[in-house]
């Protein structure tokens, strides 16, 4: 028998250092070639890094948020024969899921391929028996889901990667009329005492990174406006009506797309990003509009690229197409940078008011609120009327205050009438 170590390679583009984001091996495993053994994140993507052997994992060389050099020992494989006396770097494959100008995305972790996860409890069917201070693996939409539908996500089996509980598991549980209603009505007011530490690494550490580099270098501030979408909600009624059976159904963003291309021709100075140590502003012509999308590992900004050459279901149809490539860890980084105004929503968890970080380089962020339906005055009469809110975030240091207002005006007025959205 022999030992193979395994380097940590060398990814290009003048990398010297990256995070080890997670192990999906420990010591004692199986490993067969082209097997993850590892993720790895550099300041623009994601790595998986695959073994090139066949052999059993002897010993790992780092911890998760640990920082390594390139070249450095990540894993140790025993093999049979003599091994890799030269101790070669072993190759690395790029996720298509690379750093957003945002925030990085990555892939959902998946478990090695030889070893099963370790067992959290004994299951049977959807139900699960976990300990009470164990934290089940599951994302942030499932979490919210089961708040809602009263279950306590302990007690659901998950069928995903590593024991995750998805949504799908949720409905099992519920078929099997195994709800929260049936623990005991006590069970509500025991005390808890437990903690959990979760270590701030690769993802979340990234967008930790992005947020407090945002917040620091731009002078931000936010302005918020009130836009009548009665209009607008009528227009998209009536157009998935007549053709949402062979273009497909529309939401409210590609028009809201649709009225940052048109408003940005009076107001260029919004669609740019700002060097600011070189201290040089770039306009530019194309439009591409950055969507903020929630995935289970985090905040990624799809970008629909050359919005003002696209029609109402082509931006559509891209952003749908995109959103989904970011929360299936697929979209690839081109799909995830060079964003020049970025479009954040909430839907209908909108709230009220928000205050969106910009998204560096860029200079400003429309921020959309959920609609609502409220009295208002027209023309001395009191109607009811679907309301919105724009909360938007601008850079203080390129935008002045009056553009910004005229900026979102502008918006306003094309989205309440809708007919000026399409008169060139």
């Amino acid at each position: 028998m022999g030992t193979h170590v395994i380097k940590m390679p060398d990814i290009g583009e003048g990398i010297a250092e990256v995070e080890l984001s997670q192990w999906h091996v420990k010591v004692g495993d199986l490993v067969v070639e082209d097997q993850v053994l590892a993720d790895v994140m550099t300041d623009k993507a994601m790595v998986d890094i695959p073994s090139p052997v066949h052999g059993k994992v002897i010993a790992l060389g780092g911890q998760p948020g640990e920082v390594m050099a390139v070249g450095s020992v990540l894993i140790s494989i025993e093999v049979e024969g003599a091994g890799n006396l030269k101790e070669s770097a072993a190759p690395a494959a790029v996720k298509e899921a690379p750093v957003a100008p945002k925030v990085e995305a990555a892939v959902e972790s998946k478990p090695a391929a030889v070893t099963a996860p370790r067992p959290a409890a004994v299951c049977q069917g959807p139900m699960v028996a976990r300990e009470a201070n164990e934290r089940p693996l599951a994302s942030p939409a499932v979490r919210k889901h089961a708040l809602d539908l009263g279950i306590q996500l302990r007690l659901v089996r998950g069928s995903g990667p590593a024991g995750r509980v998805l949504h799908e598991d949720l409905e099992a549980y519920l078929a099997q009329g195994q709800s929260n209603a049936s623990a005991p009505a006590a069970a509500a007011y025991v005390q808890r005492n437990d903690e959990e530490q979760i270590q701030v690494i690769g993802m979340r550490r990234k967008i930790a990174q992005r947020m407090q580099d945002a917040t620091q270098r731009a002078a931000h501030f936010s302005y918020v406006e009130e836009i009548d979408v009665t209009a607008i909600e009528e227009l998209r009624a009536h157009l998935n009506e007549k053709h949402g059976a062979s273009r497909g159904k529309l939401t409210l963003l590609p028009f809201l797309v649709r009225a940052l291309v048109v408003a940005l021709r009076d107001f260029p100075q919004m669609n740019a990003r700002y060097d600011d140590e070189a201290q040089v502003i770039t306009r530019l012509g194309a439009v591409h509009v950055g969507v903020a999308t929630q995935s289970d590992v985090g905040l990624m900004v799809p970008v629909v690229r050359h919005a003002e050459a696209r029609s109402l279901w082509d931006s559509a149809a891209e952003i749908s197409r995109l959103a989904n490539a970011a929360r299936n860890g697929k979209a690839s980084r081109d799909e995830l940078s060079g964003s020049t105004i970025t479009l954040t929503s909430l839907g209908a968890l909108g709230g009220i008011v928000s205050t969106p970080v910009l998204n560096l380089p860029e200079v400003a962020i429309v921020g959309v609120n959920k609609i609502v339906e409220r009295p208002m005055v027209v023309k001395g009469q009191v109607v009811i009327r679907k309301m919105m809110n724009l909360s938007s975030s601008f850079d203080h240091r390129v935008v002045d205050g009056m553009d910004a207002a005229l900026f979102i005006q502008a918006i306003r007025g094309l989205l309440e009438q809708p007919a000026t959205l399409f008169v060139e």
